[in-house]
């Protein structure tokens, strides 16, 4: 079977194959990055969430008399 393939054919596809491996590699980093941040951005809201509930706590408790 190897003999119906010339030698620039088989190089051109080895080529395509290093550079969709590298691809891949290069969007695999992206999508973990991409992760980080989506994790880092929600814990940054819920940490907002809390902080805007105490606040809205504080504003709702009587004030001192006055």
């Amino acid at each position: 079977m190897e003999a119906e393939w010339t030698e620039e054919a088989i190089q051109r596809i080895t080529t395509e194959n290093t550079t969709l491996k590298q691809r891949v590699r290069r969007l695999t980093a992206d999508t973990r990055t991409l992760d980080e941040r989506l994790k880092a951005a929600r814990s940054n809201l819920r940490f907002q969430d809390r902080r805007l509930v105490d606040l809205e706590a504080q504003l709702a408790e009587p004030g001192p008399a006055t």
